[in-house]
């Protein structure tokens, strides 16, 4: 199959491949059908010939799938790339959305690794990134989460952010390749479709492109935030024995929290307090007080201890 592109697209995609260092490695596209990660393919398969390979994920969680990932294999085909067909160990359960992830990804990094490619690419767009900026909004999340989609996480790496979903499709039709409409898309039961639905119905100012430009900023002030806590964390927090002493003086509440968590993380990694839970501390060990969290005794005063409390009797 003989596909010719814009070059301004080949030009901007090949641009955000160099921003995330992977231009010159083998990449493994997560293709599950739909036009978003068929875009992926064709740009890929365009800017990197012979260094590409594509899998497609089938959860298994609905009597279609098969057969879509039967129809990325035929399209792998026409296109001359290596196509494999993933599925999870165990039967998922629970939270799907959450455990479905939790096995794409787990399932990925092992297709990865046996294909000897650095990277694995995802279809992420600037529209999905506005989508997760106002669903983080929504939930009142702070820096970190309104940072939204990264462009890279490990060895994922996410090239299509300044892209729009309306481009993707484009590229798609160009192609003259059909893509599959995943029914889980119209389920407005899930945040995401809901939020998907209010955008495309509602008359509001918000834009892709700006919010890519948002998020952005908030991404380097939270790797800012991050740098600083690694450097404070060395300088305000030791350890006697058991008993992890911070010296919170003077700091701004932001980085109080971060390295608040920092040391009950160290005292038990098990341990994830965030939200409400974190600001109820915060205030007792501010004000001298003692508090308890899960089986962690905090101390507030000069500086704050931390130790694991005694059992309890009985």
């Amino acid at each position: 199959m003989q596909i010719t592109l814009e070059p301004d697209l080949l030009g901007r995609f090949r641009a955000a491949l160099c921003k995330l260092d992977s231009a010159d490695d083998r990449l493994l596209c997560a293709v599950s059908g739909g036009p978003d990660s068929l875009a992926l393919l064709v740009l890929t398969q365009q800017v990197l010939p012979g260094r590409l390979v594509a899998a497609t994920v089938d959860h298994q969680l609905r009597t279609e799938s098969a057969d879509e990932a039967q129809i990325v294999t035929e399209i792998c085909r026409n296109l001359g790339i290596p196509h494999f067909i993933l599925t999870p160990d165990e039967k998922i359960s629970g939270n799907l959305q959450s455990s479905a992830r939790a096995a794409r990804y787990a399932l990925l990094e092992r297709a990865a690794d046996a294909q000897n490619c650095q990277h694995i690419a995802t279809a992420h767009h600037a529209n999905d990134q506005l989508e997760t900026l106002l669903m983080r909004l929504a939930r009142g999340s702070g820096v970190d989460g309104l940072s939204g989609i990264r462009a890279r996480n490990g060895r994922v790496v996410r090239p299509l952010l300044e892209f729009t979903k309306a481009e993707l499709i484009n590229i798609c039709a160009s192609a003259g390749i059909e893509w599959v409409n995943d029914p889980s898309n119209a389920n407005i039961d899930f945040d995401r479709v809901a939020m998907r639905n209010w955008l495309v119905s509602t008359q509001h100012p918000f834009q892709a492109s700006r919010a890519l430009r948002t998020a952005s900023a908030l991404a380097d002030a939270s790797d800012a935030l991050v740098w600083m806590t690694d450097t404070l964390a060395a300088q305000r927090i030791a350890q006697e024995n058991d008993v992890i002493i911070f010296n919170a003086s003077g700091l701004p509440s932001e980085l109080k929290r971060r390295l608040l968590i920092r040391c009950l993380s160290t005292m038990d990694v098990n341990l994830a307090p965030r939200g409400d839970a974190i600001d109820r501390l915060l205030t007792e060990l501010e004000n001298a007080r003692t508090a308890m969290i899960g089986n962690i005794k905090c101390v507030g005063a000069a500086n704050w201890r931390f130790s694991k409390a005694p059992p309890r009797r009985g």
